[in-house]
C-alpha cells in the first residue's frame, strides 16, 4: 500500500507466449488438465493415442508442473535448475530433472507450436490495438462501480489477466492473482464489464 495509507490496485492484461505455448501443447499432447479450463478454439487433439496410461499420467503431471510455474513463477519457482529447451529458444525452461517425458514430447512439435503461438499473439496485439478504450480504463470503471456498490474503496490487489482464444466464453481462475478470459468475450465492452465484476468483487 503506498504512503497515506491509499488503496491501490495493479491489473496487467496480456497474452503471453509462455501461456498460450503451454495451452497448445497441453491440446495437442492430449492433456486434460487443468480440467475446468476450456480447449482451445480451432486447435486439433492428438490424432492418436501414442502413450500408456502410466505414460500419460506421467506426462500430465509433468505439463501440470510447468504449467503452474508458467502461470505464476514466482509463486511455484522449481526445486531443481531449470534448462531451456533448445527447440523453443527462450520460451520453455523445464526442470533439468523430472521433466524428461514432456521435454522428449514437446520437441517434435516446435514448429507447429510457434507457428500457431505467433499468430495468436499477433491477433492479441491487433485486437487490443484495436479496442476503443485502454485497458486501465476498462477495469477501472468495473473497479470504481465496486466501489459505489460497497461504499467504499477498494481493497489493494494484484490480477494478472491473460486473453485466451478459448472454445467457450467466460473467466476463469488460473492462478491465485490470474484469470483467463476468452478473447471473444474480451472484445465485447458490456459482457467484459459483467463477466469481470464478480473477480472484481471477489478480490477488491
Amino acid at each position: 500500500m503506498p504512503a497515506g495509507g491509499v488503496p491501490s490496485w495493479m491489473i496487467r492484461e496480456d497474452a503471453r507466449v509462455p501461456v498460450l505455448l503451454a495451452l497448445w501443447l497441453r491440446q495437442t499432447l492430449g492433456i486434460a488438465s487443468p480440467t475446468e479450463l476450456p480447449r482451445l478454439r480451432g486447435v486439433p487433439g492428438p490424432s492418436e493415442a501414442v502413450r500408456d496410461v502410466d505414460g500419460h499420467d506421467l506426462l500430465e503431471r509433468q505439463w501440470r508442473d510447468w504449467w503452474a510455474m508458467t502461470v505464476e513463477p514466482e509463486a511455484h519457482p522449481s526445486l531443481v535448475p531449470l534448462q531451456l529447451i533448445d527447440e523453443y529458444g527462450l520460451w520453455v525452461a523445464l526442470p533439468v530433472t523430472g521433466a524428461d517425458e514432456l521435454a522428449a514430447a514437446i520437441r517434435p512439435l516446435r514448429q507447429s507450436a510457434m507457428a500457431w503461438t505467433d499468430w495468436a499473439r499477433n491477433t492479441y496485439e491487433s485486437a487490443s490495438t484495436a479496442r476503443p478504450a485502454d485497458s486501465y480504463r476498462a477495469y477501472a470503471g468495473t473497479i470504481a462501480e465496486h466501489e459505489r456498490e460497497v461504499g467504499r474503496r477498494a481493497h489493494s490487489f494484484e490480477l494478472n489477466v491473460e486473453v485466451l482464444p478459448l472454445a467457450e466464453r467466460g473467466v476463469w481462475w488460473i492462478g491465485s492473482l490470474t484469470i483467463a478470459v476468452t478473447d471473444a468475450l474480451r472484445s465485447d465492452p458490456a459482457a467484459f464489464d459483467r463477466a469481470i465484476h464478480p473477480i472484481i468483487a471477489e478480490i477488491a
